[in-house]
């Protein structure tokens, strides 16, 4: 007779302790790890988008609260929501510094299956983006954003998926944003989540 209680209390524990949280109807992801701001070096950001400000930044894992220094300062990871489709580094971390900087924003994106979708994204000004430990996108010119400005092929595996994006800006707007399509379908049936689980 307590066998169901115990089968129930033990699904109830499997449950994922930070409940998944969704892109927008379009498929941009709002939610985002944010390290900010941290100097470049000099004011050529072609050439700094390579700098590897983490030492390993492929490979990085952060939670909310983690600290790194970088550019020559302690620097916190901040669990960020972005108000519009993309991240506004300068107006939500550049307050004290928002030119001639670089930011990171990982995510965590879980798929139900294994799916090859299309990455598109835009950067503000230069800009990188890696997914699963793997460089996807590289972009080195001074630009402002436009939704889709990029479309990278990828194959997101069943499960979690880590995605790194990495801008840099010279000067004015500093912004950057992510989603999945497939087709010119936005890829909605996928979790996003801001720790590594």
């Amino acid at each position: 007779m307590q066998v169901p209680m115990i089968v129930a209390l033990l699904s109830t524990l499997a449950l994922p302790v930070q409940s998944r949280l969704a892109p927008d109807a379009d498929g941009f992801i709002h939610d985002w790890l944010v390290l900010a701001p941290i100097a470049i070096n000099g004011e050529s950001g072609a050439t700094e988008i390579d700098t590897d400000f983490l030492h390993g930044e492929a490979s990085i894992l952060p939670k909310a609260g983690d600290k790194v220094t970088a550019g020559g300062a302690e620097l916190t990871w901040t669990a960020h929501k972005a108000p519009d489709y993309f991240i506004d580094f300068l107006e939500a971390f550049g307050k004290n510094r928002g030119e001639f900087v670089a930011g990171y924003a990982v995510t965590y994106v879980f798929a139900p299956e294994a799916m090859d979708v299309t990455l598109s994204l835009s950067s503000n000004d230069q800009g990188k983006a890696w997914l699963n430990g793997k460089e996807v996108f590289k972009f080195t010119d001074a630009r402002g954003l436009e939704k889709d400005s990029d479309r990278i092929p990828v194959t997101l595996q069943k499960g979690r998926n880590v995605l790194i994006l990495k801008v840099v800006n010279e000067t004015n707007n500093w912004q950057g944003c992510a989603r999945f399509i497939k087709g010119e379908t936005p890829v909605v049936n996928v979790g996003v989540s801001l720790t590594p689980e």
